[in-house]
């Protein structure tokens, strides 16, 4: 229905009652209004999810953080004893070749180290340095409890600490740790006479 108003055409006016819109599917407001009931609901169970699934990643979170801790210290730990078990072995082995270098080395200084002999001897001296074992002891060095092992005692006025002076079993060592000590005889200052009164 057309009507005139002061020389004008009015066009109907139509509205859409629909509560949803066909176009988006949504629920519409009614009158201005916001429709309440439905935009409620999902929000507060999108936003519960929401939630749960940052508590979930953050427990997964830390528990991958722990469990990588965890393995990184199993590896030092292994890499560790692996070294330690290494050498013990060797020192363990070295140990036991100590009275047949101890054998050589009296050989040679009676000069019985000769021929085949002495390559062999060569040999087992240069293989057991390449696996770090190194003697030590030597005449006229001070005498130091923690790698000596003092046999003989005596006094004698051409010291004036206590002195190896005689070395009767060489000490032998890997890096720091001591195999077997120097035994040494031991000299030290003559006392000097307590002055008497008298």
């Amino acid at each position: 229905m057309n009507t005139r108003e002061n020389g004008s055409e009015q066009e109907p006016v139509i509205r859409d009652n629909r509560k949803i819109d066909p176009e988006t599917g949504q629920a519409r407001a009614a009158d201005g209004e916001q429709v309440k009931e439905q935009a409620e609901q999902p929000a507060p169970a999108a936003d519960l999810a929401s939630a749960e699934l940052a508590i979930q990643l953050a427990e997964r979170t830390a528990d991958l953080q722990r469990l990588q801790a965890e393995y990184s210290n199993y590896r030092k730990r292994v890499d560790r004893d692996r070294t330690l078990i290494k050498e013990q072995a060797v020192a363990g082995v070295l140990t036991e070749l100590l009275p047949v270098l101890d054998d050589i080395g009296r050989a040679r200084d009676h000069g019985e180290l000769t021929g085949g002999f002495a390559k062999v001897s060569e040999s087992l001296e240069v293989a057991t340095g390449k696996l770090g074992l190194s003697a030590f002891g030597t005449k006229g060095e001070p005498f130091d409890p923690t790698v000596h092992e003092a046999l003989m005692h005596s006094y004698s006025p051409d010291v004036t600490e206590p002195t190896c002076v005689e070395i009767l079993q060489p000490g032998y060592r890997i890096g720091d740790r001591v195999l077997r000590p120097a035994r040494v005889s031991v000299a030290e200052p003559e006392e000097e006479p307590v002055a008497s009164d008298s």
